[in-house]
């Protein structure tokens, strides 16, 4: 019996000790915890600083900086993950006073090869530079766009692409790009020639690379049509992040 009790005895100091390492190991958890959440904090204010009261607009070079106008209040950055790749950010800045500060942003996609500085017709990329936007329309009618806006069923997507496409220019932004300024986005007229390319817009999402345009969600597209103001002088700097830093 004597033996007995003294099992239980050791069994008890060995189970409080066990309890003692437990509560010890969790009052390590809070301060790790709280070393998270401090360093959580300590990124969100890093974050917003990178998104207002900006002196440039983050991650474009000297080269394409210089390219933006000075009367540009607005800015459409397409940041494209990489060269060959159809992935891409969108954001929307906009500039009060000599600061730029981030609207807002969305996913969206690129031409499915990726990124070309020097485009032309079928090449499946997008072109890399600064671009004005002057034009817009689409299938649906005006969200109230501040842009001029064009509605017509000329602009929908053919029926013969695969059905999750029909829906692409249910909204478009035209992009600048071997154009006429002031015309409806599908305006074939093309100054540059026909082996540069053009048509390339802003569009919806179908989720996938596209031809050269830049498509980003209806929510995306609704929010740029209803911001985007020809006083504000908007346009859109769009390319490859290493060609956008250059």
């Amino acid at each position: 019996m004597h033996i007995a009790g003294s099992v239980r005895v050791v069994v008890s100091a060995a189970a409080c000790g066990l309890l003692l390492t437990t509560l010890t190991s969790c009052g390590d958890g809070q301060d790790a915890q709280k070393g998270d959440a401090r360093s959580a904090d300590a990124q969100k204010a890093k974050d917003k600083a990178r998104t207002v009261d900006l002196k440039r607009i983050p991650d474009v070079g000297d080269r394409l900086q210089s390219q933006i106008p000075d009367a540009s209040r607005q800015v459409v950055a397409v940041y494209g993950a990489g060269k060959n790749s159809a992935d891409s950010t969108v954001v929307l800045y906009t500039k009060t006073g000599s600061t730029w500060d981030k609207a807002a942003g969305w996913k969206a996609h690129n031409g499915k090869k990726g990124w070309a500085a020097d485009h032309h017709e079928d090449d499946k990329r997008s072109p890399v530079g600064v671009f004005t936007l002057s034009d817009a329309g689409g299938v649906l009618p005006d969200p109230g766009a501040r842009l001029p806006y064009t509605e017509s069923a000329s602009i929908q997507a053919p029926h013969y692409w695969a059905k999750s496409h029909w829906h692409d220019f249910d909204y478009v932004i035209a992009i600048d790009y071997n154009r006429v300024k002031g015309t409806a986005p599908n305006d074939p007229t093309r100054p540059e020639g026909q082996t540069k390319g053009g048509s390339i817009w802003l569009h919806m999402d179908h989720g996938s690379g596209t031809s050269a345009c830049v498509s980003l969600p209806k929510s995306g597209m609704e929010k740029l049509l209803r911001t985007l103001d020809p006083k504000q002088h908007p346009v859109v700097v769009m390319g490859d992040r290493a060609s956008l830093q250059a």
